[in-house]
């Protein structure tokens, strides 16, 4: 696996993640206007409210494969390091509110009370994830 993350990133493995990651939280930034305008928070005049649920819920299909693409190129090429600790916890809570907040809204169709604080929590963790990885790569540079 090592080896086809090397190749597929042209032997810049952190680079990649850190762009992805960038990019992941840019779209959970993105994923929180469009349900606050889903949920009637926000009234622009140019979305309407059944667009941007459908938007938040494709953006949110994409922005789920492009967080497991970034825990595999972790996984695999840094491992679970000791100096890590933070992200390694973040990470994985991420990725375990994620799979309950997409079983949440495969039961209930989308209607269960339990999404708005599931959803910022899956922000928070993005964003805590991002920051213990990414920010200090970029903090660094």
């Amino acid at each position: 696996m090592e080896d086809l993350v090397q190749t597929l990133t042209r032997g810049n493995p952190t680079e990649v993640k850190v762009v992805l990651a960038s990019v992941a939280l840019a779209l959970g930034c993105y994923q929180l206007l469009l349900i606050a305008v889903g949920y009637g928070k926000l009234r622009p005049g140019f979305l309407g409210v059944r667009a941007a649920s459908f938007s938040h819920r494709a953006v949110g299909d994409a922005l789920a494969v492009v967080l497991v693409v970034v825990a595999l190129v972790c996984l695999s090429l840094f491992e679970l390091e000791d100096d890590t600790a933070a992200h390694v916890v973040s990470g994985s809570a991420l990725l375990a509110v994620l799979a309950v907040k997409v079983c949440v809204v495969r039961v209930t169709r989308g209607s269960s009370r339990a999404l708005p604080p599931l959803g910022l929590a899956v922000f928070v963790l993005l964003a805590l994830t991002w920051a213990t990885s990414a920010g200090q790569f970029l903090g660094a540079v």
